[in-house]
């Protein structure tokens, strides 16, 4: 991560807190043995016209990517086990209202910036649906969600 006060870090997590997102995503993959890989991200979400602040963000942070969308809005995106793991890590004490989200997030980066995809047990991956389901559960998403039944069977958790 880039340098950064407590102040900075403060400043970052209120701004996650009301124009952010955590996700964490099951994608499907044509080549592999397993046909999967999980996806963690953060995400920042800015008006372009005030796209600067996700470029300060991004000094700070040392790490992500910025792109303008189609609808006016530019977006912070980090992605990657680890990197995520890291930066959650620092905001984690100043985080208030994803608190809940990020916490898990937190936990399943850290699962999979350790273990493998192929050596993950029954047991790793039912922690990891818990987690999806606990950040699908309190993020607000325009397309349907996911239910458990079926985030099992991406898995293969089915009995």
């Amino acid at each position: 991560m880039g340098s950064r006060s407590k102040t900075d870090l403060a400043y970052i997590a209120g701004f996650l807190d009301g124009d952010g997102s955590l996700m964490l995503q099951i994608k499907k993959r044509k080549d592999g043995r397993l046909k999967k890989r999980f996806m963690c991200t953060v995400c920042f979400y800015q008006d372009t016209r005030h796209e600067h602040d996700l470029y300060w963000i991004r000094e700070k942070i040392g790490i992500g990517y910025i792109c303008r969308r189609n609808d006016g809005m530019t977006e912070l995106r980090v992605n990657g086990f680890k990197q995520v793991r890291d930066i959650l890590h620092a905001l984690l004490p100043f985080i208030r209202f994803k608190k809940l989200q990020a916490k898990a997030l937190y936990s399943a980066a850290q699962l999979l910036s350790n273990t493998e995809l192929q050596r993950l047990t029954k047991v790793q991956l039912t922690r990891i649906l818990s987690f999806i389901l606990v950040i699908q559960g309190e993020n607000y998403v325009t397309k349907k969600k996911k239910t458990k039944k079926e985030l099992r069977k991406m898995l293969d958790l089915t009995p």
